[in-house]
């Protein structure tokens, strides 16, 4: 994407993987880095954003973009 932003495309995934390949990218990131996520686990509407809280990250962003399917930014802390 640029400019400190990253994408992952976890569409189709299923629960706990969009989770799961959120904290392997996020490894990878420097901090200050964004990671825009989308995907479609419900479930990950929950985890996603209490991992990064605990991980020490911030959601930035974080908007339902269709039926069943939502896409949440994390800046990396």
């Amino acid at each position: 994407m640029g400019d400190g932003y990253y994408a992952l495309d976890s569409l189709g995934a299923v629960c706990p993987f969009p989770l799961i390949e959120a904290k392997d990218v996020m490894q990878t990131l420097q901090t200050g880095d964004h990671l825009v996520i989308d995907f479609d686990c419900t479930q990950a509407t929950e985890a996603i954003p209490q991992w990064a809280a605990t991980d020490g990250h911030e959601v930035t962003d974080f908007v339902e973009k269709g039926d069943a399917s939502w896409q949440i930014t994390l800046k990396k802390g």
